[in-house]
């Protein structure tokens, strides 16, 4: 099967479809629709359109894949490819194991080793077009994102990154808070008499009864 660059140039051939490079938290990916300048949105309205935008890029995916496929029939081997497509327009250096500066997380020079898609970045792709999908009418039990597949990718790009660079992306677990110790507990000045004490027997005993 084609490449899915070689299907979006010739799909450009043929249709004169235009392409355009969108830059978006550190990956650059492929919409056929231009956006007009506005103001800043919110925290959740940019998630919601960056949403938008990666499905979309996703659904033209579909459109020029030869033959085309319906949203149905795609599966988590079709995420994958669509993956790796993206790792051409990374800008995260991974280091090969024969570079000297492998395992470096600031190599005092620049050498020829590939430039990928970060970890971070395709895993919250994925996790955006999860939800994609089941918004567009997608059943959980089907859906290609969260296929088997694509969490062993992901992983395996997360490990190999993570040796590569010589950075950590494990989570760091929160410190538990120390307890506050104990209000000092206030001594009383009263003195607290017993109820009831037994009475006395032998000698010294009252000399009179109830």
């Amino acid at each position: 099967m084609a490449s899915f660059m070689e299907l979006v140039e010739s799909s450009n051939h043929h249709h004169h479809e235009k392409i355009n490079i969108e830059t978006v938290n550190n990956i650059e990916i492929t919409s056929s629709c231009s956006s007009a300048a506005a103001p800043v949105p919110s925290s959740s309205s940019r998630y919601e359109n960056q949403k938008r935008r990666d499905w979309n890029t996703f659904g033209q995916y579909l459109r020029n894949h030869r033959p085309p496929l319906t949203l149905s029939r795609c599966s988590g081997a079709h995420v994958l490819e669509f993956l790796r497509y993206l790792d051409q327009f990374g800008k995260t250096k991974v280091h090969t194991p024969m570079c000297p500066f492998y395992g470096h997380p600031n190599p005092p020079a620049p050498c020829p080793c590939p430039l990928k898609q970060a970890w971070g970045s395709l895993d919250a792709l994925v996790g955006r077009l999860r939800a994609a999908y089941e918004e567009n009418g997608g059943k959980p039990e089907t859906n290609p994102f969260g296929a088997r597949a694509v969490r062993l990718y992901l992983r395996e790009v997360r490990d190999l990154q993570s040796k590569a660079r010589g950075v950590s992306y494990e989570k760091k677990k929160k410190r538990k808070r120390p307890l506050p110790p104990p209000p000092p507990q206030q001594l009383s000045t009263s003195v607290q008499l017993p109820l009831s004490s037994p009475p006395p027997s032998g000698k010294g005993a009252l000399p009179f009864e109830l």
